[in-house]
């Protein structure tokens, strides 16, 4: 068993000689998933690995963080400056060096299972040790790889610790060691600028078994900058998926320029109704015959009820929904009590004896201690009065036996011991949080009533029923789980985490949990959202395919599928009704290929032909509508801010366009004399490595550059 006994240390040398000490030379440490990880204690354990390769390590994790990888090409050479400033001073992980270099010692074993996207890919050592786990497995299987350290990062506040960033499974698997009986060592670093957060996550000093502080721990946070755009497919798909959301309901949305856009487009339903309208108008989904699907399934108006948020991933995006009055709808921890809220049969705001009423006639009977202090705590019952032994004393000191289903205990309750409303409901759940510095500022100056609404907690509570399920039930309703996709195969199964040639892009996460949590519950449904093609080296290829040898959602699962060209509803429909939604939202260049293998797979009827509306599903036209929408200021580039200083953005918005410029455009760069240049111009010149530029090619491009950053910078600022 894990010693009862703190023990506080500031020098991490010190905590690594005490772990050896306590549970010899074979450590098997569980790390959280993101942000969590202490770096300067895990980089001093991986040291000593490295130093003494009779030290046996194995790091348990997810979702290690590094530095997007250097680049030499003009992108790589502009963006240099600013991951420079972005990640000054951020400590970075010494073991995800090795991996990436592929010289892990042979003592040492990384095992994640979830990876920043697209960063293990042809890693062998990644792969091979890759688990394929549920979120709400990956407590169990790191117990079951023989975990025996627990290292995390915590934050601190008046005696109190908070798991802030990380408790998703850190006290599930924390419960599952302690019940074992397992000799193991539970290890909590203090950092300052981690914020805290209320809810599961706090926890006394006692629940670690090591504590560690110091100023040198002190260090700062891993962030994602905020530089890449929300392009106009991700816009779209964004706004498509808005319309899916119900007023009164839950929502999860995740990290990236999808979810940003979800977020942005619900912002704008609730504050410019009129303009989100006239957007989803011009887009083609608020049309004749998809009012009746967005009128049962989601919305359009303004958001009378709200918003409660029981997500996985505590987004940026959550805070300017709450601060834009989307997500308002707070929820309570007793499920009666909760269920009367959702039938509108108890008043939140101002309580009367109807409640308990209500209480009674949905089966509650005798109060038991536990659910007191539950009651209590939300403000339906006043602090003046207290239980003991199955009785509610009132304040005038009379008891009555704690039944709601007694008459006489109702009436005394009703008269002495109701509150006047409720409190303390939670508006979000959440299990991690990771995002830009600017968030975790946010974060860390939250309003106090504020912070104590959101609860950080664990996954095993968030993204299933299992632990609670009547109370969960009545809190996540209309509930709408958003996730992204990499693919959709035409019978509804979604591939977003691996490759169909094995190798893992990322993880399932919690995405399949909140599918399959979605067709669990009554009014839940599930979104995906999937961009209809992937572009890359002059070449397209359809997302939306045939077959695909791979698979995170299986097809009895399919629900709702959104692209930038539309929304496909797939529950409850047959095979050849999904392979037709899924036709209707595919790109028209690839649409003549699929309808012809679901054809010749006996699939869909040989005459049938894709209806004319949905036939012009083409990036010009995705072009179009999002430059007029832009142009309107419905659609944002950056909806939640950029990381870019204002010089920055024109100088990374005129490289971007530089591709895209006409050929009458260049040569006239290119001829056009180049003249004196100004000290803005000459800087990024020589940034991008062209100001002294040698061969040809690269004069021409300083040319070229020179000319667009003056007409970009110099002209725009009157120089």
């Amino acid at each position: 068993m894990s010693p009862n006994r703190v023990q506080w240390h500031t020098d991490a040398e010190q905590v690594v000689d005490t772990l050896i000490e306590k549970l010899g030379k074979t450590l098997i440490v569980a790390l959280p998933l993101g942000l969590g990880k202490p770096v300067l204690l895990v980089n001093t354990l991986y040291a000593r690995a490295k130093r003494d390769n009779s030290l046996k390590l194995t790091f348990l994790t997810a979702l290690s963080l590094a530095r997007p990888p250097a680049s030499d090409d003009l992108q790589g050479r502009f963006l240099a400056p600013v991951l420079d400033r972005v990640y000054a001073g951020v400590p970075a992980l010494d073991y995800v060096a090795d991996l990436d270099a592929r010289s892990l010692p042979a003592n040492v074993t990384i095992k994640e299972f979830f990876f920043q996207p697209g960063s293990r890919l042809g890693n062998f050592g990644a792969q091979y040790h890759y688990i394929s786990s549920n979120y709400t497995h990956a407590a169990r299987d790191v117990f079951d790889n023989g975990c025996n350290v627990v290292l995390q990062m915590v934050a601190s506040r008046q005696g109190r610790l908070s798991m802030s960033c990380n408790p998703d499974t850190s006290l599930e698997l924390r419960q599952r060691l302690r019940d074992s009986g397992r000799d193991f060592l539970s290890v909590a670093v203090v950092n300052d600028e981690l914020p805290y957060m209320c809810g599961d996550a706090e926890v006394s000093p006692a629940f670690y078994d090591v504590l560690v502080r110091g100023e040198v721990h002190n260090q700062r946070l891993f962030s994602i900058p905020k530089l890449q755009p929300v392009g106009a497919v991700d816009a779209l798909i964004g706004l498509h998926a808005s319309a899916l959301v119900a007023d009164g309901g839950t929502l999860q949305i995740g990290i990236g320029s999808m979810g940003d856009a979800v977020a942005h487009a619900l912002c704008l339903r609730h504050k410019d109704n009129a303009r989100y309208k006239q957007a989803l108008i011009r887009s083609g989904i608020l049309t004749p015959d998809k009012r009746d699907m967005l009128k049962i399934i989601g919305g359009t108006a303004p958001f009378e009820e709200g918003l409660y948020g029981a997500t996985e991933m505590l987004v940026e995006g959550f805070l300017h929904l709450q601060e834009a009055g989307v997500l308002k709808r707070e929820v309570y921890d007793f499920w009666a009590l909760q269920q009367l809220i959702n039938e509108g049969r108890c008043n939140p705001k101002q309580l009367d004896a109807e409640v308990l009423t209500g209480l009674s006639e949905l089966g509650v009977r005798e109060i038991r201690g536990k659910d007191f202090a539950v009651l209590q705590y939300h403000g339906l019952f006043n602090s003046q009065c207290s239980y003991r032994d199955g009785y509610i004393t009132a304040p005038d000191g009379s008891s009555v036996p704690a039944n709601v289903a007694n008459p006489h205990s109702r009436r005394v309750m009703a008269a002495q011991c109701l509150g006047t409303a409720l409190v303390n409901g939670r508006l979000l759940h959440g299990g991690f949080f990771l995002g830009s510095a600017d968030f975790y500022e946010r974060l860390r100056n939250l309003p106090e009533e504020l912070r104590k609404k959101i609860d950080m907690t664990s996954v095993e509570k968030i993204n299933q029923l299992d632990f609670n399920p009547r109370l969960y039930r009545a809190q996540r309703i209309k509930a709408r789980f958003i996730n992204t996709g990499l693919k959709v195969t035409l019978n509804g199964a979604v591939v977003s985490d691996t490759l169909q040639t094995g190798q893992v892009l990322s993880g399932v996460g919690g995405q399949f949990n909140f599918v399959s949590m979605a067709h669990h519950l009554l009014t839940g449904r599930s979104v995906i959202m999937i961009r209809a093609v992937r572009e890359g080296a002059g070449h397209a290829e359809s997302n939306i395919v045939w077959e695909y040898g791979a698979c995170t959602i299986p097809r009895h699962l399919r629900d709702l599928v959104v692209t930038e060209y539309g929304i496909a509803d797939l529950r409850g429909k047959s095979d050849g009704e999904v392979i037709k939604a899924l036709l209707n939202i595919a790109d028209s260049r690839f649409q003549p290929n699929l309808l012809a293998r679901a054809i010749a797979s006996g699939k869909v009827e040989p005459d049938y032909a894709i209806p004319p509306q949905y036939r012009e599903n083409t990036p010009a036209r995705i072009t179009q509508i999002a430059a007029e929408l832009r142009q309107a200021e419905v659609l944002s580039a950056y909806p939640f801010g950029t990381d870019f200083s204002d010089e920055e953005l024109v100088v990374a918005q005129t490289l971007k366009g530089l591709p895209s410029a006409s050929k009458a455009r260049l040569l006239f760069d290119i001829v056009r004399p180049l003249g004196k240049l100004s000290p803005r111009v000459y800087h990024w010149l020589e940034t991008l490595g062209l100001a002294g530029a040698g061969s040809l090619k690269q004069r021409l491009l300083k040319r070229v550059l020179a000319q667009a950053l003056k007409r970009a910078l110099d002209d725009s600022s009157g120089d």
